[in-house]
């Protein structure tokens, strides 16, 4: 099969595999069918099946990367819908934001430490705890691996939707505003769907807390390395 096919091919999976899931999570609102995960699952094994370099996986799917900047606008969106809850709760929102970046950082940072990686690597990791469109941007400017960290970035939102709800049943988490912000903070995009499934509030609150905490990040980014010279 010549290379123009196969890019051709790999971009219909990827996007057959996506619109299915999507329709599936739809239907069943559970997190685990989320379409970022059962496309990501299912490519990662297609490509091991037919013995496909990644490389050339990306050659016919690296044009949805270019997609992360209309998603990135995109975000504006729920920041208007949910005026008034920001007008209410701007300042515990500034702290959390603030307070959750800050220990997802230093996490990063300790396990990037611990496993003694490259310098590299570890721009690709520091910005796992964000929503993929701007942690992508993040590492890009660190000096990372974009493609790595939105690796990353899945592998944390997945793991914290997960344990998320176990974790939350130890935690003295009686309002919506915290519930859903811990679930934004902790697993960005798949925390959104998670909390949506426990509420309305919840998965505003949550979607918030996602798109300031990438926001925050992103400037602060730009002003280190702006500093750094």
């Amino acid at each position: 099969m010549n290379a123009e096919l196969q890019a051709v091919l790999w971009a219909a999976v990827t996007l057959g595999i996506y619109l299915a899931a999507l329709r599936l999570y739809r239907a069943c609102r559970v997190w685990w069918l989320s379409p970022l995960l059962v496309t990501w699952v299912l490519c990662g094994v297609l490509i091991v099946v037919f013995h496909t370099a990644y490389r050339d996986y990306l050659r016919g799917t690296s044009w949805l990367v270019s997609l992360i900047g209309p998603t990135t606008v995109a975000f504006a969106i729920p920041i208007h819908e949910n005026r008034a809850l920001i007008r209410k709760y701007w300042v515990l929102l500034l702290i959390g934001t603030v307070a959750g970046s800050a220990i997802s950082f230093g996490s990063a940072w300790a396990l990037a430490w611990l496993f003694h990686l490259s310098p590299e690597m570890q721009a690709s990791l520091l910005p796992r705890s964000i929503t993929t469109p701007f942690a992508m941007t993040v590492s890009q400017d660190l000096g990372g691996l974009p493609e790595l960290t939105a690796a990353f970035t899945a592998i944390t939102g997945l793991f914290g939707a997960a344990i998320g709800e176990g974790v939350m049943s130890w935690l003295p988490l009686r309002s919506s505003f915290a519930r859903g912000a811990f679930f934004g903070m902790g697993a960005h995009g798949a925390g959104v769907a998670k909390a949506r499934e426990i509420g309305e509030e919840e998965g505003a609150v949550a979607g918030l807390i996602m798109v300031f905490a990438g926001l925050l990040n992103v400037l602060a980014v730009v002003l280190f390395v702006h500093l750094r010279g």
